[in-house]
């Protein structure tokens, strides 16, 4: 298990390289033993046989060139004997080899056509007019008959000693194929175990990455860990994979949890837009609502005008400082304003207090400041001055002189930066 896939790999080619190539030697070998032995028996058959037929064709030429000098027939006639002679060098001539029989038969052609090929060439000097020539002649064809017997006869035990190592060897040839056909068994074997180890190291694996990469592909994490033996490359890269897997897990759950924080933001900055619509809405209602301000002070106004030419003095002075405290109230957006503009303010609403509640109401204020250069925060003194006259002085029957004496009751003063009532 600890073997690298390259080495694994390696050590199958070689081995299964081996068992083949051992496959394919054994077979040669029981080919080659097989194929020997008939081609001996075949060329030995071969041999005798081209012998024989040799022997005839000589035995034709010999009566042509006898009855026919010629140049032509010379030439085939030659041609023949030495075809013979060397069909009869190539006779196998071993006792060992050919057994007591055959190279009996094959001593006796030897020498029978040594001398056969002696009295053949004295025939053929002897002219055909000598008395001896007919009774040699005949003699030749004798002898030639006698040959082409004996090749036959040859041709016949050889065959039969053929066919007896045929027989022979017969049994070892099937042995050799139950032999082949066992240990192609015992090959196929062996590879199935090579295939089976190597399958287990890298197909498996390999296969289980693929159904985990599948599910995986399905948004599927709910697969447990691969687990492997294997402790090579393929074993890194299940770890990694596994590693891979809950990181991609991990990321996903990010991933779902920053698109539900996504959705309540968009939630949120939508609702903050319908605020903001809201808003506007309500700026569009308070600009409307500034309309009818308008419309109050012109009214106010005009009042105030008809009062001068009426000649009501204390009329007019009553609408001009409550059209001032309205316009004052409606039209301020300054967050910092003058001292001097409140304490104006403050001065009209006393005034219409004054004409309000009569003699119920005095009041006077001492500035020990320039009002022009002091800044303060809008609406600072007003507020402090109308809850001091409505829970203050309203429901008291009647009220008293301001003294500088403390305890005198209904009495206030206004001091630069704050409102102080005394009981």
């Amino acid at each position: 298990m600890g073997i690298s896939l390259k080495k694994k790999l390696g050590i199958f080619a070689v081995m299964l390289a081996f068992v083949v190539g051992l496959s394919v030697i054994i077979n040669i070998v029981a080919i080659n033993i097989v194929a020997d032995n008939f081609k001996l028996i075949l060329d030995d058959n071969s041999r005798c046989h081209d012998f024989q037929e040799a022997m005839e064709e000589e035995s034709r030429t010999f009566a042509f060139y006898v009855r026919d000098r010629s140049e032509e027939n010379m030439a085939d006639y030659k041609q023949s004997c030495a075809k013979t002679k060397q069909c009869l060098e190539a006779l196998p001539f071993g006792y060992e080899q050919i057994g007591s029989e055959r190279f009996a038969r094959t001593w006796n052609i030897k020498n029978g056509y040594e001398n056969y090929s002696d009295k053949r060439d004295r025939l053929l000097e002897m002219d055909s007019r000598d008395e001896m020539y007919i009774s040699s002649l005949y003699e030749v064809y004798e002898m030639q008959t006698y040959l082409q017997t004996y090749a036959r006869r040859l041709v016949q035990v050889t065959l039969k000693a053929g066919n007896s190592s045929y027989l022979e060897k017969l049994p070892l040839v099937y042995r050799m194929r139950y032999g082949i056909i066992g240990f192609s068994a015992a090959v196929l074997a062996v590879t199935m175990v090579l295939t089976r180890v190597l399958s287990g190291t890298l197909v498996r694996p390999m296969v289980l990455l693929a159904e985990s990469s599948r599910k995986i592909a399905e948004y599927d994490f709910s697969v447990p860990d691969l687990r492997v033996d294997n402790r090579d490359e393929m074993g890194d890269l299940v770890k990694s994979f596994n590693k891979m897997k809950r990181a991609t897990e991990g990321y996903i759950n990010t991933l779902k949890k920053n698109s539900e924080i996504a959705e309540l933001l968009y939630k949120e900055e939508m609702e903050r837009v319908e605020t903001e619509k809201q808003l506007e809405a309500a700026r569009l209602e308070l600009l409307k609502s500034q309309i009818n301000p308008h419309f109050l002070f012109n009214t106010l106004n005009t009042i105030s005008g008809m009062a001068k030419l009426e000649k009501a003095q204390t009329t007019d002075q009553m609408i001009s400082s409550l059209s001032s405290l309205f316009r004052y109230n409606l039209k301020m957006s300054d967050q910092i304003v003058m001292l001097e503009k409140e304490l104006k303010v403050v001065e009209d609403y006393m005034f219409i207090q004054q004409m309000r509640f009569g003699g119920r109401v005095v009041y006077e204020h001492k500035l020990e400041l320039d009002s022009g250069a002091v800044m303060i925060p809008a609406f600072t003194l007003q507020p402090l001055v109308e809850n001091a006259v409505i829970h203050g002085i309203a429901k008291k029957e009647q009220g008293e002189k301001c003294s500088s004496e403390p305890g005198r009751r209904g009495c206030m003063r206004l001091y630069p930066w704050r409102i102080q009532e005394w009981e």
